[in-house]
């Protein structure tokens, strides 16, 4: 009860039971052990920014979405970055995908793909990750080695059912992939994210 957070949005459970926790609005990355003692795991309080690095030297800037794999590593929808994070079970975080406050929707490897304010976030049974990109109406997937693709929806908000290619969402904000493959979505139905200087 001794710890404080400031819009805690994502979490994530590893296989030994610690909690990781957006913390959004401090701009970093919480981790809870099974007793509640609570640590900073990656970035900065109050210091925003889209540098990698180990621990206290990265930067995020409104992180929102978070996952663990089976592996132990965290994954972030760096919100206000547009950028896809992994940060390792040591704590050394990388930037998987994305271009740093470069918003966009592009399809491709690592830096080249781009993002509009990633939501939500999975991993899906194949250790591929699910992000609602929010910003471009869509479902985008990021392999292991950073190569994004759009599943489905397309930057033109709507709700209608049907293929992928023709299927639009309206600001999809949660993510999650069943055991057979499948991937369930909710969709924008609230307020919109509070803006970075909220």
């Amino acid at each position: 009860s001794a710890a404080r957070f400031n819009f805690p949005v994502g979490l994530g459970v590893d296989a030994t039971g610690n909690v990781y926790v957006a913390d959004a609005k401090n701009f970093i990355i919480r981790k809870i052990t099974p007793a509640g003692e609570v640590s900073t795991f990656a970035g900065a309080p109050f210091q925003l920014g889209s540098a990698d690095g180990a621990g206290g030297a990265a930067r995020f800037f409104l992180p929102y979405g978070l996952a663990v794999d089976s592996a132990g590593n965290v994954y972030v929808a760096d919100q206000g970055n547009h950028l896809i994070r992994k940060i390792t079970p040591a704590g050394v975080v990388s930037t998987l995908a994305g271009g740093a406050a470069q918003s966009g929707f592009v399809d491709g490897s690592g830096a080249a793909a781009r993002f509009n304010t990633p939501f939500g976030i999975a991993v899906d049974a194949g250790g591929n990750l699910l992000v609602a990109d929010s910003g471009n109406n869509a479902i985008r997937r990021v392999t292991a080695a950073g190569v994004v693709s759009t599943l489905a929806g397309s930057a033109a908000a709507g709700a209608l059912d049907g293929p992928a290619a023709t299927a639009r969402f309206n600001q999809p904000r949660g993510v999650a992939g069943g055991a057979s493959g499948d991937i369930f979505q909710a969709p924008f139905r609230d307020h919109p994210p509070p803006h970075p200087s909220a």
